[in-house]
This record gives C-alpha cells, sequence and structure tokens, in this order.
C-alpha cells in the first residue's frame, strides 16, 4: 500500500485538531472521563439552566456519543408542578426536598437518598412542596 505524505499530513491534522477540540470543550460541572467509558460526576457542582416553566431547571450530564443509550441529567424543582408524559422509563434520585409524582390521582412521594421509577408512556405531574434537587436516568435516550 502507498500513502503519499500529504495524506499522512492531513490526517495527522486532523486528528490533532480533534484533540484540541475535545481539550478545549470544558463542561460547566465536574466530569471525569476514564478511557473506558465510565463516567464520574460530581452532581453537587450541576447547575441546572430554566426549563420551558418557572420554577422547572434542569441539565443533562451525559451526551448521546457519551452514552447511547442511557440519559442522565439533574432536575430542580421550585415550589411547582408540570404534568408530563414519558416516552421512556425513568428512575428519578431524589438528592435534596421532596419530589411527589402525581398519578391517577394518587402521589408517590420520596425524599433524598430515595428513587421513584416511572414506566414509559405514564402521564404524569412531577411536583414539589420546597426546593427539590434530584438525579434523573432515561433509557432509551432518545429524549435529547
Amino acid at each position: 500500500m502507498n500513502i503519499s505524505e500529504e495524506l499522512i499530513r492531513e490526517i495527522v491534522l486532523k486528528v490533532l485538531t480533534e484533540a484540541k477540540q475535545a481539550d478545549t470543550q470544558e463542561e460547566d460541572f465536574v466530569k471525569e472521563k476514564d478511557p473506558s467509558g465510565i463516567i464520574k460526576i460530581a452532581t453537587e457542582t450541576v447547575k441546572c439552566e430554566p426549563f420551558k416553566q418557572k420554577g422547572v431547571a434542569l441539565k443533562d450530564v451525559v451526551t448521546l456519543e457519551e452514552a447511547p443509550r442511557m440519559g442522565c441529567g439533574i432536575m430542580e424543582l421550585d415550589h411547582t408542578s408540570f404534568e408530563w408524559t414519558l416516552t421512556y422509563d425513568e428512575y428519578d434520585l431524589v438528592l435534596e426536598g421532596t419530589l411527589e409524582i402525581e398519578i391517577d390521582g394518587r402521589v408517590v412521594t420520596a425524599g433524598p437518598g430515595q428513587i421513584i421509577y416511572i414506566p414509559k408512556n405514564s402521564h404524569i405531574h412531577f411536583q414539589t412542596p420546597n426546593k427539590t434537587r434530584y438525579a434523573y436516568f432515561v433509557y432509551p435516550a432518545d429524549w435529547q
């Protein structure tokens, strides 16, 4: 196989450019990526961004490139409620406050350290009587 010097130069330049872009692409929270694909996120450093409704903020913390089958993020609710229909399975791990999931007139409540599972196609109301912060984990990750 005969590879020209120009082609080698082109390939090396492309690799170096992509590596530089990856190095300068910083997250606004602490995220460690192991070459194996393992990712560690310091949830306390994640700053959520306003969502469509007042009192709701969130931040996705993994990309589809990093985790193509599962999504993950942090959500904050501040004395609010909003309606949602899930197109994915979701686990919510409460970090602070009280998370309430209302479905069919019933309310499931969780506090810090507790997990709520919500099946795909559930039509619910997320609500909270206080300021609440929780991590959400979704499968499949077609929500991003």
